[in-house]
């Protein structure tokens, strides 16, 4: 009875110890982001591409980013409009990566917009990008700069409020 006892207790402590760490951890903390590339360019601006990876037990939501190499960082999706032309523009609610699940920032689809750079990106240089989550935390990333043609999209900016 005793032996019995002890068990569930201690299983109660571990069980209980498993719900508070879930419950504490950061987005930061359970996202991680594979093979992180940006498009080269020489000004103006260009996109930070890869998978974000969630390997949290609740979903964790980017809602900003920024970049020494931009004056400004929007987080960006593709989509078709009226006539079925595909336009960029700013996505509202930023990104959702789900609970054990990832989500891809591909060319022609969801990605991180580098607007106005400070200087060119060059093929083979690195340039740091640190994403936001709505918790407060961030992961700071590296991504490689290659060499990309781009997806031939058209730009269509927020409203100059939705900017600051």
């Amino acid at each position: 009875m005793h032996r019995t006892a002890v068990i569930f207790g201690a299983t109660a402590l571990i069980l209980a110890g498993c719900t508070q760490e879930h419950r504490d951890q950061a987005m930061a903390e359970t996202v991680t982001f594979a093979d992180p590339w940006a498009s080269a360019a020489d000004s103006g601006m260009t996109a930070v591409f890869g998978t974000l990876h969630n390997s949290g037990h609740h979903d964790a939501h980017v809602v900003s980013a920024t970049s020494p190499a931009a004056t400004m960082v929007e987080l960006h999706e593709v989509t078709a409009d009226a006539s079925g032309a595909k336009i960029m523009r700013p996505k509202d609610g930023g990104f959702t990566i789900p609970a054990g699940g990832g989500h891809e920032l591909v060319p022609g689809g969801d990605h991180i917009m580098l607007m106005d750079l400070t200087a060119p990106l060059q093929p083979g240089a690195d340039v740091a990008v640190t994403v936001t989550f709505e918790d407060g935390s961030s992961l700071p990333v590296r991504a490689q700069v290659r060499d990309f043609p781009g997806g031939k999209e058209n730009y269509q900016p927020a409203e100059p409020q939705d900017h600051g």
